[in-house]
């Protein structure tokens, strides 16, 4: 025998990692282009709101400004006025919006005759110009020239012919469902995405077993589309808590009447561009801007810590 065959053999030397480089390349834009428009315009705003004008220069004062606007009554009512308005807002949205879109979305999936128009023409307001959107329905409710009586003398429904916009008791439920109107396209497509990829031999075993159609949703699909259910409940909160366009376009700045319909948005509007003879405060609008971030992230974190307890509940 050979020696050199007594000889134990070498362990093959690890590999070392190398950087994934090409990672870096293929995000860099991405990350850069999204610091740019949405990170560092937070952080900015962020900041701003922690300054103040002290004999004309910019000088930091800590949390004074959310002091002045939680506490002074020239902020706080305004404040907590728009914070309870935007929750109803926000509350519309997810009693009918979502729960309309899932309905859609169901019998769009049931691929009836002439679903592609269905489709269409469901989406359609989504793609409209909201100042479009807010003059349509100005005109449609105007007590004076507007369509709505003679759409609703046909049908003896006279008592609902109001200033429906004009009201404050009924300003901000209006509203809510102009925009329950325009939007409802994205959370039905959302819904039928998640819907046309369950798996067909699920119904099909399901309907051997004599499942309904109603056993069916709450047995197969609804609990296949949680996670989009989820999505979408996230993505309503965020864009009712940011929402200003189609309050601005209806009703104005003002968010009238005697600011029934105001939320953060025309708040923060007011505040940081001024109105009528008040002239505007950016410091106190920064503010604002970092109360609406507040109240997004809170929300954001509910959701987090509910879905990660509901994940820990699955997997034990």
């Amino acid at each position: 025998m050979l020696t050199s065959d007594l000889k134990p053999s070498r362990a093959p030397r690890p590999r070392r990692r190398t950087f994934p480089l090409h990672l870096v390349v293929f995000l860099a834009p991405a990350v850069l282009i999204y610091s740019v428009i949405m990170i560092y315009p937070i952080l900015a705003s962020l900041w701003l709101s922690l300054n103040s004008s002290v004999d004309g220069v910019q000088t930091f004062v800590g949390v004074a400004n959310y002091q002045k606007l939680l506490g002074s009554e020239l902020y706080a009512q305004p404040l907590f006025n728009a914070l309870k308005n935007n929750f109803i807002f926000f509350v519309v949205h997810m009693l009918v919006q979502n729960p309309v879109g899932l309905l859609l979305a169901v019998l769009l999936s049931l691929k009836l005759r002439g679903t592609p128009l269905y489709r269409t023409l469901i989406f359609t307001p989504t793609v409209l110009s909201v100042v479009i959107v807010g003059f349509a329905w100005k005109l449609i409710l105007n007590p004076v020239w507007g369509v709505q009586r003679s759409l609703l003398e046909p049908l003896h429904l006279e008592a609902l012919d109001l200033p429906w916009l004009g009201l404050a008791s009924t300003a901000l439920g209006t509203l809510s469902l102009i925009s329950v109107w325009q939007n409802i396209g994205i959370p039905m497509l959302l819904f039928l995405a998640a819907l046309v990829r369950i798996p067909e031999e699920l119904y099909e075993a399901a309907r051997l077993d004599g499942a309904g159609t109603w056993t069916v949703f709450r047995r197969i699909q609804l609990p296949l589309i949680l996670p989009t259910v989820g999505i979408v409940s996230v993505l309503t909160f965020v864009g009712n808590f940011n929402a200003f366009d189609l309050i601005y376009a209806v009703q104005g700045a003002l968010a009238g009447p005697n600011f029934a319909s105001d939320i953060l948005g025309t708040l923060f509007y007011r505040t940081f561009f001024g109105y009528q003879l008040q002239a505007g405060d950016p410091y106190m609008g920064a503010a604002v801007a970092g109360v609406m971030l507040a109240v997004i992230l809170v929300g954001l974190l509910i959701y987090l810590l509910g879905w990660q307890r509901r994940m820990t509940e699955v997997t034990l």
